[in-house]
């Protein structure tokens, strides 16, 4: 059987090319990834005055901000009262607040700064696959609602109208999130980057930082840069940069397909009013309407590379499962992206050495959590404000036995999801 090439539906539409930037020999700030974080980091700091420069070792989108599946989703994994409890009063109502704005970041962006950025804010419905995850949700959305979020429970019936899914025991709206076109989204804070003067460099790895007495001695894979501050904002792609950064993640694999265009018939039925969904099964699927009216469904996959069609039927089913009438529509596009998860579910950022800064862990929300966080990491390494940051500045932890983390999620995905199978 021959390799097989993933295509991600997103890369179909053409988008402006990078300039490659001439590589100037100092800068204020280095940051090292051009994702989402990376590049509204650069943008708020040239803003501030900050001499910027951007690498990506890979072509523009190539990695997970890139290849998303477009949902804006606020808030983080755990409940406001989770995070209180595990930071304390203060910090975890600060934490709170923050996330909950994390969706406005990015549509007030898109809408302030006029991106073309096909998007729509019609909210994210969270879909409960058994009765004793239907209760699970109902104690979320009143715990949310305590807050101010204008979250809604949805019974049996209302998600059934509002999704076309069969199968869902009932769920809720949050109305704060949205989805958009997460390249297109890219490529226009790279415009904004640009404008604002920024140096845009893709294709140029970074391959080592080392403090000396002027700040950072950034070498890269078509020269070098010194720097006053720098800032790997790789994610999932944490690599050798900073001893033992990539251990204190689990990196996995979000699959994804796109159908055909659907029906107008189909397409009237099947999420009528253009929200998002995720389901709260152990292994999460995720799906939406893009623009062009392509059912987009997601989850996790395999920890290895793809190589072939067969590696996304996991999702076909899926899609079947829950949209059975889909059966003949033909799959066009199928493509994989890599996810950060740290054990304690929060965002990490990390200062292992003065003026070098590390920030991973989207936990699958990067697209707002990561456009928040920009502007509050751009003051803090403009004027060194701690205060400015939502969350503490912790040691590098690595994960223990992370060389054995494959075996673990592999076993860990098999077992959930023939869990998942028995609960109907």
């Amino acid at each position: 059987m021959t390799s097989f090439e993933s295509e991600c539906l997103w890369h179909d539409e053409e988008q402006p090319g990078l300039a490659q930037d001439p590589l100037p020999s100092q800068a204020d700030l280095a940051v090292v990834g051009a994702g989402f974080l990376g590049l509204t980091t650069a943008l708020h700091a040239a803003r501030r005055g900050m001499k910027v420069v951007v690498f990506d070792a890979g072509p523009l989108g190539g990695g997970a901000s890139g290849v998303n599946g477009g949902q804006v989703i606020p808030g983080l994994k755990h409940d406001p009262s989770a995070l209180i409890a595990m930071l304390g009063q203060e910090r975890g109502e600060a934490l709170a607040a923050f996330a909950a704005g994390t969706a406005d970041a990015v549509f007030d962006l898109i809408r302030n700064e006029r991106l073309s950025v096909p998007h729509n804010r019609t909210g994210w419905i969270l879909a409960a696959h058994t009765e004793a995850a239907y209760r699970t949700v109902q104690s979320r959305a009143e715990a949310l609602r305590k807050t101010g979020a204008a979250v809604d429970i949805l019974d049996r019936n209302a998600v059934q109208a509002l999704t076309g899914a069969r199968g869902y025991h009932g769920g809720l709206i949050d109305r704060r999130a949205g989805a958009i076109q997460p390249f297109a989204y890219l490529s226009e804070l790279v415009r904004l980057a640009a404008s604002a003067g920024v140096v845009l460099r893709s294709r140029c790895r970074v391959t080592a930082v080392e403090s000396d007495a002027d700040g950072w001695s950034v070498t890269t894979s078509v020269g070098d840069l010194k720097a006053g501050k720098v800032l790997v904002a790789t994610n999932a792609d944490a690599d050798a940069l900073i001893p033992g950064l990539a251990r204190t993640v689990l990196p996995l694999h979000s699959f994804q397909i796109a159908t055909a265009p659907l029906r107008p018939e189909v397409a009237h039925a099947l999420l009528p009013g253009g929200q998002a969904v995720s389901d709260t099964r152990r292994i999460v699927t995720y799906y939406r309407k893009s623009a062009d009216c392509r059912l987009v469904l997601g989850g996790r996959g395999t920890l290895g590379v793809p190589r072939h069609a067969a590696d996304w039927h996991h999702l076909e089913r899926a899609a079947l499962r829950l949209f059975p009438h889909l059966e003949a529509l033909p799959i066009t596009h199928r493509w994989f992206g890599r996810v950060a998860i740290t054990l304690d579910y929060l965002p990490h950022i990390h200062e292992p050495a003065p003026g070098l800064v590390a920030v991973l862990g989207c936990q699958g929300r990067g697209i707002g959590l990561m456009t928040a966080l920009g502007g509050r990491l751009a003051s803090y390494l403009d004027a060194g404000d701690a205060d400015a940051l939502p969350l503490p500045i912790t040691p590098i932890r690595p994960i223990p036995f992370h060389r054995f983390r494959h075996l673990g999620v592999t076993a860990a995905l098999a077992w959930y999801r023939m869990l998942d199978g028995l609960q109907r």
